[in-house]
């Protein structure tokens, strides 16, 4: 699949487009896609009608053209009204950023659970957006945006579409009826949740804490079932850490909804461990994003500790207070985090 991205620059201090604009590619080529060109618009304000104007998206259309593009992936949010005039002048399937996370997360899903949650969001974002209907998606081939439910799910009338959420919601409710059974007869060590923006080195870290084998991978969302393991933080004092789905710049909100269920084993944690990248320069930005999905979960209140992984490749020490610098892979400050733990559990 050769994508073309696009995107709106309206030049918001508060978020600069080009870090969102890598991970986009990032999540796009995760998604299976390859990137053969980027186009931003740079406007005040987007347009109500094809958002980029109707003269760039001509420009856009011509592009793909000579590129040999098969779908264009748009960074912004698309209204159905815009996606409709846009695939009039560029006769290619679009999909924008929140497709191209749902089709993330649709991939990395194993469990039964992770599927349903991940077909749940899909089936939201997709009755909302009213997409789906006649060729947008049909012209995919089986590409991003039709992963998950699948093309046939989509043409069904609502009242199927609502059937369908309706019994997801039933068996994730379930899920979340047998998690509470198993969490109530496990109290006797605490429970430490880590927590990060995506690809921070979370399942590196829970590896090495715990010397456990969790998949790892250098990729957006490569974890989204909870795993739980054993560790021993010294003076006798046993924990369990809990590795959890990681999080993004305005995640979709479809997403935090689904997957409440596997987020609920932050609600039961006794600490976060906050997880930020020390090699990358924006991680103030991705924690900003960190902090408000924990606001928007109403975790915020709960005690915390922020370390930086990575430390190993980074250029200098952060002046975070507080907070602890660590690397997963060589183990450098290991020991120190374990005894940070051990008394911030005792407070």
């Amino acid at each position: 699949m050769r994508a073309l991205l696009v995107a709106v620059d309206t030049a918001d201090p508060r978020r600069p487009l080009q870090p969102e604009l890598q991970e986009l590619r990032a999540l796009a080529e995760a998604a299976g896609a390859s990137i053969v060109g980027e186009i931003v618009q740079r406007r005040e304000r987007v347009d109500p009608a094809t958002l980029v104007g109707a003269g760039k998206a001509a420009e856009i259309a011509e592009q793909a053209k000579e590129t040999d593009a098969d779908l264009i992936v748009v960074f912004n949010d698309l209204r159905p009204r815009q996606r409709r005039r846009l695939e009039e002048i560029i006769p290619l399937p679009i999909v924008d950023r929140t497709m191209v996370i749902l089709d993330v997360f649709a991939r990395h899903a194993r469990s039964r659970e992770g599927k349903l949650q991940v077909e749940l969001a899909q089936l939201r974002y997709r009755q909302s957006n009213l997409i789906g209907i006649g060729t947008a998606l049909s012209r995919l081939g089986g590409g991003i945006g039709t992963r998950g439910p699948g093309e046939t799910k989509l043409e069904v009338d609502r009242r199927r579409i609502a059937q369908r959420i309706a019994m997801l919601q039933r068996q994730i409710e379930n899920v979340r009826t047998q998690r509470a059974t198993r969490r109530s007869g496990n109290h006797r060590e605490p429970l430490i949740a880590l927590v990060g923006y995506t690809n921070v080195g979370k399942s590196s870290l829970l590896n090495r804490l715990a010397r456990a084998d969790v998949l790892v991978a250098n990729q957006p969302f490569a974890t989204l079932d909870p795993t739980i393991r054993r560790a021993w933080l010294g003076d006798g004092r046993y924990v369990r850490f809990a590795d959890t789905v990681g999080f993004i710049t305005d995640l979709p909100k479809d997403l935090v909804t689904a997957f409440r269920a596997t987020l609920e084993e932050l609600d039961e944690a006794d600490l976060l461990l906050r997880v930020a990248d020390a090699s990358n320069p924006d991680w103030p930005r991705q924690l900003a994003a960190v902090d408000a999905t924990l606001h928007q979960l109403h975790l915020d209140a709960k005690p915390s500790l922020l370390v930086f992984n990575k430390c190993d490749a980074a250029n200098g020490p952060h002046d975070a207070p507080g907070s602890l610098e660590v690397s997963a892979r060589t183990g450098q400050g290991i020991d120190r985090l374990k005894s940070a733990l051990d008394a911030a559990l005792e407070r």
